[in-house]
């Protein structure tokens, strides 16, 4: 603190010279003043650390980078030259800027993606994508759902001698087969006849017509949630994606560290969209001309990851690629020596700790598009209706207590009449019931041969 204290005092008692690049939201003008993301934390930083400024544009324009005789132009070589004490900007820490300036810890993390219209990046081959309203979860659920339910119908009308009171003459219409038919009816509200008689039965069936219609009901909303959606599925998902396509162009900014990422890269993905940007020129020299070429269609943007989301946040029928590569960070840029780099390190760590570099973050990176809407219409997912699943269990355990209530009062009065044990004449009831009549049309059948 002290060789501070005497490099400020004694080698430049005047004001740090801060230079920086017009961008939003890092800085913008506002009047005859700038304001913005750096704007604050320079501020911050002048607090904590103790100095004063004076800030101005960067005379190119640009952010730093050697030209074609090895000389540092933009805000690296306003440093380097002794124009400037300070270069605050999304400036990307990266070795080759090291070698000839100092840089503090990054004040903000960031990687290479990109950027591209909604409409151009939407997918229009998933067929199934319907299917996706639910999940895989949700649609076993309402399969075993089902499967259960028909059964027990099945079950109910065989057992139930209000529905099926003369094994021995009657035919019953609820086999297993019309009982899994039935059951699908009523799940499309089709209504498909005829229907139980006994209670049993039509208890289940009433629940099984309510748990259809919450279950279609929230289909049908995630559905039109999906319809509605600006949100699209993308196809173009990877740089990968990006360089196997020769539909869409794309280009980065000219003397950027994002196109130097690519030409120094040894990875030949990276290599070929290098040499595609390189064979077609098609890099932007400003990064709002990068936006206005991607809304404009056919074109997608390869920047910085930070500044992309502000782009996608400020205009809603952009879409931001998922994968960012080349994990980077935003520093400050001071002359090589520079005693106060330690210190800003220190301070820009503090206000990172203290979550004051994520209120900044939130502040100036607030969206205008609204909520997405792609969580309206994510699948949903079993748990969230498991009321319903337990309504539809209950509805058929009070079914089938209600089929073995019915058919042992039925064989109580058999017994009583009879003469004979409630318990022999309901085993007699339920092996008719269950087998006992194709019993006897085969032996009446064998008879029949036999004569």
């Amino acid at each position: 603190m002290t060789d501070l204290i005497t490099y400020l005092s004694f080698l430049d008692p005047q004001p740090l010279k801060v230079t920086t690049i017009k961008q939003e939201p890092y800085t913008m003008s506002k009047g005859s003043e700038l304001e913005g993301y750096c704007m604050e934390l320079l501020s911050k930083l002048a607090n904590k650390v103790g100095f004063k400024y004076n800030v101005h544009l960067v005379k190119d324009g640009k952010f730093g980078a050697k030209d074609d005789r090895g000389n540092w132009i933009g805000m690296i070589g306003e440093v380097v030259r002794g124009e400037a004490d300070l270069a605050l900007a999304p400036l990307t820490l990266i070795a080759v800027r090291e070698t000839v300036v100092d840089m503090t810890k990054p004040f903000m993390q960031t990687g290479i993606s990109f950027v591209m219209k909604k409409d151009m990046a939407s997918d229009d081959s998933q067929y199934l994508s319907f299917l996706n309203l639910f999940s895989i979860e949700m649609w076993m659920s309402i399969l075993v759902s089902y499967l259960l339910t028909s059964f027990c119908i099945y079950l109910v009308a065989r057992i139930s001698p209000c529905e099926w009171n003369q094994p021995h003459t009657e035919e019953n219409h609820f086999t297993l087969s019309y009982s899994f038919w039935y059951t699908v009816g009523a799940l499309t509200l089709q209504g498909a006849g005829p229907h139980p008689k006994a209670v049993s039965g039509r208890v289940i069936t009433a629940v099984w017509w309510l748990f259809s219609l919450v279950i279609l009901a929230c289909y049908f909303a995630n559905l039109s949630s999906w319809m509605h959606s600006d949100t699209k599925q993308v196809a173009i998902k990877s740089f990968e994606d990006l360089a196997n396509q020769n539909v869409i162009e794309y280009g980065t900014l000219r003397s950027s560290s994002s196109l130097a990422f690519f030409k120094n890269s040894n990875l030949p993905l990276y290599r070929r969209i290098y040499e595609n940007m390189e064979r077609k020129q098609s890099w932007v020299p400003t990064m709002d001309e990068g936006i206005r070429k991607v809304q404009e269609g056919n074109y997608a943007f390869i920047g910085e990851s930070v500044t992309l989301d502000l782009a996608v946040a400020r205009y809603c029928d952009l879409t931001r690629c998922p994968e960012v590569i080349g994990m980077r960070g935003y520093s400050i840029a001071a002359p090589l020596g520079f005693p106060m780099v330690k210190n800003l390190s220190v301070a820009i760590l503090e206000l990172s700790e203290s979550g004051e570099l994520d209120f900044l973050r939130s502040k100036w990176w607030a969206s205008s598009c609204g909520a997405p809407e792609a969580a309206q219409a994510s699948p949903l997912k079993a748990g969230s209706l498991k009321g319903i699943f337990l309504l539809l269990a209950l509805g058929l355990a009070l079914g089938v207590a209600t089929a073995l209530a019915e058919l042992a009062a039925r064989s109580r009065r058999v017994a009583s009449t009879q003469q004979k044990s409630c318990c022999s004449v309901l085993t007699t009831e339920l092996s008719q019931r269950f087998g006992g009549r194709e019993e006897k049309t085969s032996a009446e059948d064998s008879e029949k041969c036999k004569a």
